[in-house]
């Protein structure tokens, strides 16, 4: 296993700031948000501009790019335009994981699978890997219902992120390691998504060693935002330091 961190830790910056903002805290490896409400890389720009999209995702500041998180704010045969688009991306730039999220609470249970399948059977096409993400409001903050949404999909996966089964209230979630593709750290409480790093409850010893159980030996994504009145550089070197030494 290897430590990196997403772009969304600065997801006020361009993306070229962002990646140095990256470089300058010693991070090797990079996950790059392809948001259409972010300001860093939208769907939309992939398919309009693929060949740029291509040189901006290659030009890095010497940082290798693991996964991609995506958000696509198109619907209908857009929606799945755009994601062939980033597929072709991901396999351009030698990225195999693209982590996108789950139907909101009420989406129709088949309604999603048949979503979900059609975005891995493109997917696949280009070798690539799809992980729903876990996260709290969505079908995948249950995780029951990953698991059976990940048993009727063939070949999706899980982009772990223990904080959504922590925040609110607790949700065990030892049935999910054999699912998951990619994860997202931060620490948290019952009572706030992110909190400041070992003020939490996030047992990261105990994820990395059950992680290490399934075979898991890819990604532990750092996904942390900005806080009032805390200095997110030292936070960010800080979980950068801690996931290290339990590696």
């Amino acid at each position: 296993m290897f430590v990196a961190a997403s772009t969304e830790c600065f997801r006020s910056l361009p993306l070229t700031e962002a990646l140095e903002r990256l470089t300058d805290l010693e991070f090797s490896s990079v996950e790059v948000a392809l948001h259409e409400q972010g300001c860093q890389l939208r769907p939309s720009e992939v398919v309009a501009d693929f060949t740029r999209c291509v040189d901006r995702c290659r030009n890095t500041r010497r940082l290798d790019v693991v996964a991609y998180s995506v958000e696509i704010a198109a619907t209908g045969d857009e929606y799945y335009r755009q994601f062939e688009a980033i597929c072709r991306l991901a396999k351009a730039t030698k990225v195999v994981t693209l982590t996108v999220p789950s139907g909101e609470l009420g989406t129709p249970f088949n309604e999603e699978v048949e979503r979900l399948q059609r975005l891995v059977d493109i997917a696949t096409l280009e070798g690539i890997r799809v992980a729903m993400r876990s996260q709290v409001g969505c079908l995948s903050e249950d995780p029951d219902t990953v698991v059976v949404l990940c048993d009727n999909v063939k070949g999706l996966g899980l982009t772990l992120d223990p904080s959504h089964y922590t925040f609110g209230r607790e949700r065990n979630y030892d049935k999910l390691y054999k699912y998951v593709y990619h994860v997202h750290l931060r620490d948290t409480t019952k009572d706030k998504l992110q909190v400041r790093v070992g003020q939490g409850s996030i047992e990261y010893g105990r994820l990395i060693a059950s992680l290490r159980k399934v075979g898991y030996n890819r990604v532990l994504g750092i996904d942390m935002s900005e806080m009032e009145d805390v200095d997110h550089m030292a936070e960010l070197r800080k979980m950068r330091l801690l996931l290290e030494s339990l590696l």
